[in-house]
């Protein structure tokens, strides 16, 4: 890897034994990645052992503490000046995926890339155009989210959390379109009428955080 930085890719997981295996393997087919940790946030399911038995890094929280926990219990187990984010239950992640969001930060033109997942090629153009970047799957330097308060790496906040750490310390940051990413989604997941009371909720949630990180800023709150 010569003077390049070291990488580390870090996996929040709760209950996804279904899709965890599928996206260790593709993490640990990449060259651009030096370390693996997948953190099991309280699962209740094989999550935690399939990543053992894959040979990562593999932590356990013992209860459920949100994504936000899991993202800093990991952050907080390794050295790395640069790492990566993947959500566990990702459908059709490339290697290629993985060089598409970490060589911008690895090469400095940026300090953080948000993948932009396959809806479709217009969903996707508008996405790319209109919508937040609200991704899991994230490159970034160490100190966009070592930087930030841990109230606000939490729930549907980190994201737009991470988005205006960046903004307003005039640092370089964008999305990319990854072709043929999806996750499983809440409907497949819990059923039609709780999946779309989920995604309201989540609709509802984002624009909360998207307010909040910027009223907090204003308040000398945030970061």
């Amino acid at each position: 890897m010569g003077d390049q930085p070291r990488v580390s890719a870090i996996v929040p997981a709760y209950n996804e034994e279904k899709t965890i295996a599928g996206v260790i393997e593709t993490l640990k087919m990449s060259p651009l990645i030096d370390e693996i940790i997948v953190v099991s946030d309280g699962s209740t399911d094989g999550t935690h052992e399939i990543a053992l038995k894959a040979g990562v890094k593999a932590l356990e929280l013992p209860t459920k503490k949100g994504k936000g926990a899991a993202m800093l219990h990991g952050l907080a187990h390794t050295k790395a000046n640069i790492v990566m984010f993947f959500d566990a239950d990702l459908k059709g992640l490339r290697v290629d995926h993985i060089q598409r969001l970490v060589m911008p930060v690895l090469s400095g033109s940026r300090v953080m890339t948000a993948g932009i997942r396959d809806r479709g090629l217009l969903m996707s153009s508008l996405s790319k155009r209109f919508l937040p970047l609200i991704g899991g799957e994230r490159a970034m330097a160490r100190r966009v989210i070592e930087g930030m308060k841990p109230e606000f790496v939490q729930g549907f906040m980190i994201e737009s959390a991470m988005n205006y750490h960046c903004r307003i310390n005039g640092w370089s940051y964008g999305g990319v379109f990854l072709p043929g990413l999806h996750i499983i989604h809440k409907y497949e997941k819990v059923g039609y009428q709780k999946g779309l009371i989920e995604y309201l909720k989540m609709t509802r949630e984002i624009i909360k955080a998207m307010v909040w990180v910027r009223v907090a800023h204003l308040l000398k709150k945030f970061p």
